[in-house]
Formats: structure tokens, C-alpha cells, sequence
């Protein structure tokens, strides 16, 4: 299972452009979608707008060299080790759910157009990547889903209750589980192993033809409101808040993880 390419042999009953086809098609979904959300919820003109506001506020100028240490600095923080948690439990969630999910795509990719068949060997780093891409999405995100997410830690919701906020997660977890299903049944050579494809096909395709209306576009907007936050504060602006105090009171005991109230 690990070290077979799952794509190669779809190719038995399914053309490989087809299969091409359609992964540019998800591409292309994201694209127009991610364009789409932007247009509608206005994010473009609302971090322009904001950003110029900020400009006009500061108290003090930040360099060309200080913007590019800043972009670094969220670049490293903020975006690949997901600084902005202040959990370690769901900073450790989200990193497993991220990267795994950058490896399965790009090793989904890489084996549709480069390996399609049987006929050319796939080297076996590349569907152990694949495997260990969706499992890691997998783990982070029933981890996520199940103990971690406000609603359930917090509030006491089941863990069951699926709302309209949560499509990305849902048709996410949809598309690895079926994925490493299909893929196990496909080896063992059982009969369910084409229901599985094809339930995995529409849990991606809703993945990624539901952008303008689920989560997908805030892996694109996370990085520019964390790089505007951290301008705002190189400047003096503070996004128009009041500056940390220096000792800041505190009531009660240490805080405690709410659960259940």
C-alpha cells in the first residue's frame, strides 16, 4: 500500500488525461474561487484601505529594510510554524494538518502527471509521501475536530454538529480518509476499493469547488493580515489600540482551559 502508486493503477479503467484533466480543473476552482472570495468579501481593498490608514497613524517610519526583516519574520512565524497559536496542542494540529496536506497535493499531482501508469515505474518516496501526507491530515484534523475546536473543548457542542463553517475541515478530512481507504482496498484487492475512489473524487471536488463559501481562501489572507499586524506595531499604529501595559493586572488563580462551562 505504502510504496504502489494508487493513480497508476486507476489507469485500468480510467483514462490518465482524464485524471489530468481534472486535477487542472481543481487548480483552476481554487484559482477562480480564492479570486472570487477576495472580489466579494472585498479582502484586497480592506488590507489596502487598512494598511494606509495604518501609514497615516504611526509615530514612526519603518525602512525598506525593516519591511523585508518584518516579511521574513511572518514568513518564518506566522506562516510555516503557525505562531499565532497560543496552544501548543493546536499549533501542533494545525502544522500536521498543514503539511500534510501540502504533501499530499503535491505528490498527487507529481504522480497524475509524471506517473500515470504502470508502465513508468513511480519512485517509492513519492506515495510513501502521499500516505504519510494524508495520515498526517488525518491525525491533525480529527485531533482538531475532536478535542481541540472551541464549540467542543469549551462550550460542550457534539463533536457531531456540522455547520455551513465547517465545510473546508469536513470535505478535508472527507477527501484523506477516503483517499487512505481507497488506497488500502485497492492493495488487498477488494471489491469496494472503486467506491471508495470515487467517493474520495467528490470529497475533493467539493474541497476544492467550495472555496468562495468555506475556509480554504484564509491559508491566502492569514499571511497578509499577520505581515499588516506586525507593521502596525513596527510603526506605532497598533491597529489603533492602546499599547500593552507594562504590568498587566491579573485576577484569580492561574488561568485554567475552559471546559464545559
Amino acid at each position: 500500500m505504502f510504496s504502489s502508486n494508487p493513480f497508476a493503477e486507476v489507469s485500468a479503467f480510467l483514462s490518465p488525461s482524464v485524471m489530468q484533466t481534472y486535477v487542472v480543473v481543481m487548480i483552476i476552482l481554487v484559482a477562480v474561487g480564492t479570486l472570487y472570495d477576495v472580489l466579494h468579501k472585498k479582502s484586497a481593498r480592506y488590507f489596502r484601505e487598512n494598511m494606509r490608514k495604518a501609514k497615516s497613524r504611526a509615530t514612526q517610519t519603518v525602512g525598506g529594510g525593516e519591511m523585508v526583516s518584518i516579511a521574513i519574520h511572518t514568513l518564518v512565524v506566522d506562516v510555516l510554524t503557525s505562531g499565532e497559536f497560543c496552544t501548543v496542542r493546536r499549533r501542533i494540529a494545525h502544522l500536521l494538518t498543514m503539511y500534510g496536506f501540502i504533501a499530499y497535493v503535491i505528490t498527487t499531482a507529481i504522480m497524475v502527471f509524471s506517473y500515470p501508469t504502470p508502465v513508468t515505474p513511480t519512485p517509492a518516496i513519492l506515495p510513501q509521501l502521499w500516505h504519510i501526507g494524508a495520515l498526517m491530515v488525518c491525525v491533525g484534523g480529527y485531533w482538531f475536530w475532536f478535542f481541540i475546536r472551541v464549540d467542543v473543548a469549551a462550550e460542550g457542542s457534539s463533536p457531531f454538529r456540522i455547520m455551513r463553517a465547517d465545510l473546508f475541515i469536513v470535505s478535508l478530512l472527507a477527501t484523506a480518509t477516503f483517499a487512505l481507504i481507497w488506497s488500502y482496498l485497492q492493495a488487498t484487492g477488494n471489491s469496494w476499493a472503486n467506491v471508495f475512489f470515487w467517493s474520495h473524487i467528490l470529497a475533493t471536488t467539493v474541497l476544492f469547488g467550495s472555496v468562495p463559501w468555506s475556509k480554504f481562501a484564509h491559508m491566502f489572507f492569514k499571511p497578509a493580515a499577520a505581515f499588516e499586524k506586525r507593521v502596525s506595531e513596527a510603526n506605532g499604529s497598533r491597529s489603533n489600540l492602546p499599547p500593552p501595559a507594562d504590568k498587566p493586572e491579573t485576577f484569580g488563580s492561574a488561568r485554567q482551559l475552559p471546559r464545559h462551562y
